[in-house]
């Protein structure tokens, strides 16, 4: 009893400190593939709803795509960690992300006594984007505008908005967002309090294999130059800096595959993950 006082108690004046502020979940990874995990992932979201923080996930769907890509013989390219989108390729993104994967994170949640509403980022144009400079890549976007209107009409309304990152292009195509690149850009758009991205690995690892607890977004380039950062990591440092350019006060990545991983990081002092600090 006195542990569970004693969590309690450490966890109050963060939650005292983030009432009324707006976080930004980037949800993906191992945390999307584990039954507990994603019940763990939709309590620990609608927690935060009922102690007065603003959640709004904005998720992935990498394995799922990959999975019925590879069953339907269609071969998956990756460019410094953005997948190479063909016309027949982003019929399957849309459906996997808009259709099956949203649904069900709106399932866990409202099972887990939340209120969610599931969009793409084709709804009411919530982001528009256009094609990113790299034409290798086919169809896939980079953010140009969010419409947080309606991201935050429905969280003033009490409920947790979940979002696929498709978006209507200014050319009237139709785009494959990055999760990692649309939560940046949502984030920033908000002025978020922080962007929670969820990933595989403990955080950022430096050239000894240690985890760096915080880092500056200075440093992000340099990171990137040197090799220190690779792969799929790239695509979320980028949009570290480019919503703390924006806007947003921080950006934490973090290992999703711990349980309850979303909590220790927000409400106790040591964290688990990397916190990325702006100027």
């Amino acid at each position: 009893m006195k542990e569970k006082i004693s969590v309690l108690l450490e966890a109050l004046p963060y939650i005292v400190n983030f009432y009324g502020k707006t976080f930004v979940i980037k949800y993906g990874g191992s945390a999307m593939e584990e039954e507990d995990l994603r019940q763990d992932f939709a309590r620990d979201v609608v927690l935060l709803k009922h102690v007065g923080i603003n959640p709004v996930v904005v998720h992935g769907g990498g394995k799922k795509i990959g999975r019925l890509l590879k069953e339907l013989k269609i071969e998956s390219h990756f460019i410094d960690g953005l997948r190479v989108t063909d016309e027949k390729t982003l019929q399957i993104v849309e459906m996997v992300l808009s259709g099956s994967i949203n649904k069900e994170i709106v399932k866990y949640i409202n099972e887990m006594g939340g209120k969610a509403i599931g969009l793409s980022g084709k709804d009411g144009r919530l982001l528009v984007a256009k094609r990113v400079a790299n034409e290798k890549l086919g169809l896939v976007g980079e953010v140009v505008s969010v419409n947080t209107e309606i991201i935050e009409s429905i969280s003033r309304m009490g409920y947790i908005p979940v979002i696929a990152p498709l978006a209507d292009g200014q050319d009237g195509k139709t785009y494959n967002i990055n999760a990692d690149t649309a939560a940046g850009a949502i984030a920033g758009a908000l002025k978020a309090e922080k962007l929670i991205l969820l990933t595989d690995v403990d955080g950022v690892i430096d050239a000894h294999g240690n985890l760096l607890s915080v880092i500056d977004a200075r440093e992000i380039e340099k990171m990137i130059e040197e090799g220190v950062v690779k792969g799929g990591m790239i695509p979320k440092l980028s949009c570290a800096k480019e919503a703390l350019t924006k806007g947003a006060k921080k950006v934490h990545i973090i290992n999703g595959s711990v349980r309850h991983a979303l909590l220790l990081e927000i409400f106790t002092d040591s964290g688990i993950g990397t916190q990325i600090e702006g100027d």
